[in-house]
């Protein structure tokens, strides 16, 4: 299979080229330019982590979830039954019933071509 461009489409491609040549031209570089400072250490025992408390219970667990000492999420696991969420979304402290961690948001996904 063999392409044949005809004068127009090879002019425009020149041009085109010629204009992207042009954007990524090397500009000159600052002479003040200084390194960027060393990231900060990172330590082991890291307070980001989140905390769990895990308590048991005749009928339940409950598992407690905190980030900084905030409690932001517990779960709830019946004896006999399917485990729950009690999520605080706002950081308000009031906490909404989640049957599962998923949020349910299904971004539509689309074939466009197939190589």
């Amino acid at each position: 299979m063999r392409l044949l461009f005809t004068p127009i489409q090879s002019l425009f491609l020149l041009l085109l080229s010629g204009f992207s040549l042009c954007a990524f031209a090397a500009k000159p570089v600052p002479e003040n330019l200084e390194p960027l400072p060393p990231p900060p250490a990172m330590n082991d025992s890291s307070d980001d982590e989140p905390e769990v408390t895990i308590t048991q219970q005749t009928e339940q667990t409950i598992e407690e979830f905190r980030a900084g000492g905030k409690l932001y999420m517990i779960k709830i696991t019946p004896k006999h039954g399917v485990p729950y969420y009690l999520v605080d979304d706002k950081g308000d402290g009031k906490f909404s019933r989640q049957e599962s961690l998923d949020s349910g948001l299904r971004p539509p996904r689309w074939v466009i071509h197939r190589f």
